[in-house]
C-alpha cells in the first residue's frame, strides 16, 4: 500500500523532531513546515536542513497565512501538529485550513499527554491545558476532520531519569521525594517510541477518530518501581522522604503559577493514578495491542545513558 504523504507542524520541537525522523524511517514522503520568520535561529535552521537532508521536504507556510497553510495542507494526505503547549490555540488555524483544503485524510494534533477527556476535574491552573485540548478537539469534531488522538502519557525525558523529581531532569543522589506511598501506576514512554507509535497510526484504518493510548506493558510503574530500577542499575541506595497527599497539596498554595502548574499534574499522576484508573473503552486502543512489532524501550534501559 502507497504510504501517506504526512506534513509535520512543530517539526524542530521536542516531539516534533522525532516524529519527522520517524515518518521517514517509515516510509512516508515527509513534508515538515517552515516558518518564514524563523530569523535568526540558527539550532532550527540547521536542524530543518538536516531534515532535508534526510529527503524531508521544507514548505514554507506560516499558521497566520491562512491561503499558505491550506495550500501546504493540499500536498498532503496528513498532518500531524506536534506544537508546544504554548501554542495549541493556534492549532485552530490549522483546522480552518485542513476543513478548507478537503483533502486530509488524517489529522493528529498535538496531545501527546494525558487524555484531556479524562480531566475535566483538573487542578487549577494546569486544567487550561485541558481545556484548550478538548476546545480543540470539538473544533475538529464539528468540521468533520478525520482524526487520531495520541494519549501518550509520561515523556521518559521528563519523569524518568530524574525519578519524577521536580525542577531537575537529571537523577537525585542522596534523597528522593517520593509521593503518597509511591505504589500508584504511572506510564512513561520513551520519546522516540511516541513518534513510532504515532506514525504507525496514521494509515491504520482502527486508529480513526479514536484515541490510541500508549500503554508499554513493561513501562507501567510505580514510583518505588522506578527507584528501585535506578538503585540496582546506579549500585546507589537512596533515602526516600514520603510526601502526603495533604502535605504536597497544602505546599502548592505558596507556590508561583508555573509550580503550580507542574504540581498539579504531578499530583493526578502519582497520587490520583490518572494515567491507568481506567479502562478503555470502544472510543480508543492500545498502541501496543495494535502494534506489538514494535519495540519499545524499557525504562531501565532508558535509564543506562544517566549512569
Amino acid at each position: 500500500m502507497e504510504k501517506s504523504k504526512v506534513l509535520v507542524v512543530g517539526g524542530t520541537g521536542f516531539i516534533g523532531r522525532r516524529i519527522v525522523a520517524a515518518s521517514l524511517a517509515q516510509g512516508h514522503p515527509t513534508f515538515v513546515l517552515m516558518r518564514p520568520d524563523i530569523g535568526l535561529d540558527v539550532d532550527k535552521v540547521q536542524m530543518l536542513l538536516s531534515f532535508k537532508a534526510q529527503g524531508a521536504r521544507l514548505v514554507e507556510a506560516s499558521l497566520d497565512d491562512h491561503v499558505g497553510l491550506v495550500a501546504a495542507v493540499r500536498q498532503v494526505d496528513v498532518v500531524v501538529s506536534a506544537l508546544s503547549g504554548a501554542h495549541l490555540l493556534l492549532q485552530h488555524k490549522l483546522v480552518e485550513a485542513i476543513k478548507e483544503a478537503g483533502n486530509v485524510k488524517r489529522f493528529i494534533p498535538s496531545e501527546f499527554g494525558t487524555d484531556p477527556a479524562r480531566m475535566g476535574h483538573a487542578l487549577e491552573p494546569g486544567r487550561a491545558t485541558f481545556d484548550e485540548k478538548m476546545e480543540l478537539r470539538r473544533a475538529i469534531e464539528a468540521a468533520s476532520i478525520p482524526h487520531t488522538y495520541i494519549s501518550a502519557n509520561c515523556f521518559a525525558a521528563y519523569f524518568c531519569p530524574n525519578l519524577a523529581q521536580m525542577g531537575t531532569l537529571l537523577p537525585p543522589k542522596d534523597k528522593v521525594r517520593v509521593y503518597g506511598d509511591g505504589n500508584v501506576k504511572v506510564i512513561f514512554v520513551d520519546e522516540k517510541d511516541v513518534a513510532t507509535y504515532t506514525i504507525k497510526s496514521l494509515d491504520d484504518p482502527r486508529a480513526l477518530n479514536k484515541t490510541i493510548y500508549l500503554r508499554p506493558p513493561e513501562n507501567i510503574l510505580t514510583q518505588n518501581e522506578l527507584i528501585a530500577k535506578w538503585e540496582k542499575l546506579s549500585g546507589n541506595d537512596l533515602e526516600k522522604i514520603y510526601i502526603p497527599v495533604d502535605e504536597f497539596l497544602t505546599s502548592m498554595k505558596d507556590m508561583d503559577f508555573g509550580a503550580q502548574f507542574v504540581m498539579g499534574h504531578f499530583y493526578h499522576f502519582f497520587y490520583e493514578g490518572c494515567l491507568t484508573n481506567f479502562d478503555i473503552g470502544e472510543d480508543g486502543a492500545e498502541a501496543n495491542v495494535l502494534y506489538p512489532d514494535v519495540e519499545y524501550t524499557r525504562m531501565d534501559e532508558y535509564m543506562k545513558m544517566y549512569l
